[in-house]
């Protein structure tokens, strides 16, 4: 038997891999689901953060792909009642969509973000003047993660895809064209970004060596 189980593994080791991601995946989006209903009837704030990974905020909601592609609509529907969210976070997450697909993002959240609902974006900022920070963080760069980066975002590029949804908006840190750092005030309680000016152990001594763009907005 034990013979006959090594001659079969490769065989049957696939399927019950497969079925084991399959469990999982469920199991997430059922726990997602769990947490918007609890916060909906105890009449709390739904607040998601997008691409989470191991990260847990109080109060917010973790998610991440698979079990929420924010590319699918279908996700959308079967997690969220229209209307329904109060704040959505994503840190680091958006660089890794195509413009287009940052868009269908846009497009499809404003279905879901309460009235007075807010979204805070933060990605890595192509206006940064430290080449090496460009080198790391652009499209196939060095940094961790950079292989998969399909897009380098900057304030302007922000500011246009936002009007193009309808979107008002709010840059919160941001170098302009010219290379000079902008920082507007703004709260944690809206959404925590550890790759900020105040936030990241790399900003020794005055120096802006790790950024983001950070930005807010909100339905019009």
């Amino acid at each position: 038997m034990t013979r006959l189980k090594r001659l079969l593994r490769p065989m049957y080791a696939p399927i019950a891999r497969r079925f084991r991601q399959a469990r999982e995946l469920r199991r997430e989006r059922k726990r997602i689901l769990e947490e918007v209903r609890r916060a909906i009837s105890e009449s709390r704030p739904v607040k998601i953060v997008i691409g989470a990974g191991p990260t847990r905020y109080d109060g917010w909601i973790a998610t991440d792909a698979p079990a929420f592609d924010v590319r699918r609509r279908e996700h959308w529907a079967s997690l969220f009642p229209p209307a329904s969210i109060d704040r959505m976070l994503a840190e680091h997450v958006f660089e890794h969509l195509t413009t287009s697909e940052f868009s269908l993002f846009l497009a499809t959240a404003r279905e879901y973000l309460a009235e007075s609902g807010r979204i805070r974006v933060a990605v890595p900022d192509g206006n940064h003047p430290d080449s090496a920070y460009i080198e790391r963080v652009r499209p196939g760069g060095t940094g961790d993660g950079a292989d998969d980066h399909k897009s380098l975002f900057t304030a302007r590029m922000v500011r246009k895809l936002l009007a193009e949804q309808g979107y008002g908006c709010e840059l919160l840190e941001y170098f302009d064209g010219d290379g000079r750092f902008q920082r507007q005030t703004w709260s944690a309680e809206d959404g925590f970004v550890l790759r900020s000016a105040a936030h990241d152990a790399r900003n020794q001594g005055g120096q802006l060596n790790y950024t983001s763009l950070i930005v807010d907005f909100w339905r019009r």
